[in-house]
Parts: C-alpha cells; structure tokens; sequence
C-alpha cells in the first residue's frame, strides 16, 4: 500500500509515517518504480506509535514495544522491555506532577497573601472543577481565610466545664522553634494557648463534610486574627502566645512560615493532651481531632477557657477583651 493509505488507516499524518521511517520504527518497501511500499503490520506498528504517543510516550521510545509484536507477541506491552517502559513514563509524569504541584501551592499561597494584605479584594481559593480536571475555578467560599455566611454555630456541651482550676498537665510539645515546651513550665504569668483541628494548605482539599462540621473551619483565619493581635495580647498581660493541633510538627511550621505567625505552633499528634485533660474532640474523614478551645494558663494552673469558640476570625479579640477585663 501506499504512504497515504497508510497514514489513513493508522490514523495518523503521511508526515509522522516518514518521521517514524526515520527513527527506523518502520520501514518501507521499494517497488520497482521507486515507490515505498508498506503492508499491514506495517499499519499495526504506525497505530502501536499512535497509541503510545497519546499516553505520553514519544515515538523515540517506543521500540521496546514495537520489538515485542515484531517478536510475535500478542500485545505491545506483553514484554518486560515493554513494562519498564511504562515504568520510565510513569516515572517521569510523577516527577512532571510533583514539580506542578509545587508550583501551583506556592502560586496559591502568593494569591492568598496577596488577597489577604489587600482588603479590597476578596480572598480566593483555587480548586478544581469535578467536570474539568484540568480547568481552576476561583471560589471564594473555599478559601482558607474568609468564612462562609452560613457557617453553623458550634453549641456550648459544657464539654470544658471541668478545666478551670485544673493544675497544668506535666507534658512537653514539640514546637515549630525546634524546641520543646513544658505546659507545666510556661513561667509565672498568663500564656494563651488556642487548640485548633486542622489547618488548610493551598491546593490541599479539607476532609469532606469540613464546612458543615460546628467549629471545624476557620482555623487559619483564627491562627491570623492571633498574629494581628500578638504585640495587643502581649500588652494586655500575655507571656505568650501558642497554638496547638494535631499535625505534626513540619506541617505546622510551613503554616508559621506561610502566615509569618510571630509565635510556635505546638504539636500533639496522638492527642495525648486530650487525654490527660479530656478535652472535647470529633471524627472526620477517619481522623480524630481536636475541637476548638483555648486555654488561658496562669502561674501553672488553667485559669480560665473559651469553649465553644465562635466566629474563629474574631477569637483574637475575644480573647484581648477578656485579658483587659482580667488584668493580673
């Protein structure tokens, strides 16, 4: 057959089959009068090339393939030459996908400190559309620092009832300083410890249910509205302030980084606090985690707590209003 019947017949250009003859993937027939002949498993390895270049593998690398139905196999890919083939591709989209993803959560970190420092524009999230993968959707409902309208109200169980008066639990946290910090050793004074669930990373999705959950989101506004108001807390009486979660420690630092928080992030991974002081909790997604509430420590002893911490943007103020109305 001819060049274009070819072309037709595996579904693809007269130009790609000579490209392929040039790689040596195909190779034609002369005819008496100078024309190139081609038959049809000629055909079959012009649409095996065609297949494999539509997974990403480029023609260059598609002898291995090509060699296994010369060899008389079934299936292109019935050789080992051919498996690690897949394996390189595979490799390689990996090592493509990991540097775009990097790529993409530092863009949307800039985006969200950027919407953040701009109060005239709105923050935004960027997500991917279920129904186009490869399309981003901005929804400003989703993001990290703004709240939904309808975000439900967590209701007061008396789950903290028992904690005022209770003496500092003998445990060490991990810090994102690279220090290790003492809740019975915080020194004289009032430190303010807020507890939180879990904090977002850009292009990250939340566990499912996140924004219907009472007192699950916000936690990145709240760790904010801290950071705002870190030099007012100190003022108003505060040694310190932290912030404590489950997550481990290198994941609390990249937020600290992040959102330039002045002050550590304390990590319990397996809730050891909760435990100890049978603080409130919940399930998602598989997870245990904490429930929102903060701790006011003095001189070793919980002073006083805020149980159900509600909206969490403003906790910040919630709190510097109580140490100004409490002052030592």
């Amino acid at each position: 057959m001819r060049i274009g019947e070819l072309a037709r017949r595996a579904g693809v250009t007269t130009k790609a089959v000579r490209y392929y003859e040039s790689l040596g993937l195909i190779t034609a027939r002369r005819l008496a009068n100078g024309y190139r002949d081609y038959d049809e498993n000629d055909v079959r390895l012009a649409q095996e090339i065609r297949v494999l270049r539509g997974l990403g593998i480029p023609a260059e690398r598609t002898r291995p393939f090509l060699d296994c139905l010369e060899a008389g196999r079934r299936h292109a890919d019935d050789c080992p030459a051919s498996l690690a083939g897949y394996r390189d591709a595979i490799d390689e989209l990996t090592e493509r996908i990991d540097a775009l993803t990097a790529r993409r959560a530092v863009l949307i970190s800039h985006l969200q400190e950027a919407a953040h420092r701009n109060s005239s524009v709105a923050p935004v999230h960027v997500t991917a559309r279920p129904d186009r993968p490869d399309h981003l959707t901005e929804d400003p409902m989703n993001d990290y620092l703004s709240l939904p309208a309808d975000l439900p109200v967590p209701e007061d169980d008396g789950a903290a009832g028992h904690l005022p008066g209770m003496k500092a639990p003998s445990m060490a946290f991990a810090g994102t300083a690279g220090e290790t910090i003492r809740i019975d050793a915080l020194g004289a004074g009032r430190t303010v410890i807020y507890i939180y669930p879990l904090t977002g990373r850009p292009g990250t999705d939340l566990p499912e249910g996140w924004d219907s959950t009472p007192g699950a989101r916000g936690c990145t506004p709240e760790s904010c509205g801290f950071r705002d108001h870190y030099q007012d807390l100190l003022a108003a009486g505060a040694a310190d302030v932290f912030g404590l979660s489950s997550q481990d420690t290198e994941y609390q630092r990249e937020v600290v980084e992040r959102l330039r928080l002045p002050f550590q992030m304390l990590s319990d991974p397996a809730l050891d606090l909760a435990r100890t002081l049978r603080l409130p909790t919940f399930e998602i997604s598989g997870m245990t985690l904490y429930r929102r509430l903060t701790l006011i420590i003095r001189d070793g002893v919980i002073e006083h707590v805020f149980h159900p911490v509600f909206p969490p943007n403003e906790h910040a103020e919630q709190v510097l209003t109580w140490l100004r109305d409490n002052p030592l």
